[in-house]
């Protein structure tokens, strides 16, 4: 399974590529991810539940970092094991943009899955692999930018934690 598609960032490229590398950053944004923990140069170890039609699973595996380019361009690269319901692989080539008021990130996604995934068909599983990939982009614009202004309104329990904060924290 393959896609791509691209997403306008209110941020410059050096804040959008250092948070890419962020651990925080990323286990804010990857959808289901209970723990991420490691370095962008020995790559990170993460453990993420999902639930992909009737199949639920704990899947835990290594994400790496390659092709390093700052602040222009990375490859993310991730595999994971959930046991009896079997794996998934399969990485995103990003590249950042300079465009006026902020970056475009582009990305490129290929996925692949095994075992009972698999067995779930296509188009289940091309649909869940495109919902995660844009949950995870929305979720990483939101963490560096804030959220768009029509969200503020629909914001939930204080207890939840702030968007935006790795934007004012570079700032």
């Amino acid at each position: 399974m393959q896609l791509s598609d691209s997403r306008d960032i209110s941020a410059d490229r050096d804040t959008v590529f250092a948070a890419l590398l962020s651990p925080e950053v990323l286990q804010q944004c990857v959808p289901g991810c209970q723990e991420l923990t490691g370095t962008p140069e020995d790559g990170f170890e993460a453990t993420v539940v999902q639930k992909v039609g009737p199949v639920k699973a704990t899947f835990k595996g290594q994400v790496t970092l390659s092709n390093m380019n700052a602040p222009e361009s990375l490859t993310l690269s991730g595999e994971g094991k959930g046991g009896a319901a079997g794996f998934a692989k399969g990485g995103a080539d990003v590249r950042l943009e300079q465009i006026d008021g902020g970056t475009r990130l582009h990305y490129e996604v290929e996925a692949k899955v095994g075992g009972k995934l698999a067995q779930l068909g296509s188009r289940i599983i091309d649909g869940f692999a495109k919902k995660m990939a844009d949950q995870f982009f929305e979720n990483f614009a939101n963490a560096v930018e804030g959220p768009k202004a029509e969200d503020d309104a629909d914001e939930g329990p204080e207890d939840q934690p702030k968007q935006g904060w790795f934007k004012r924290l570079t700032s």
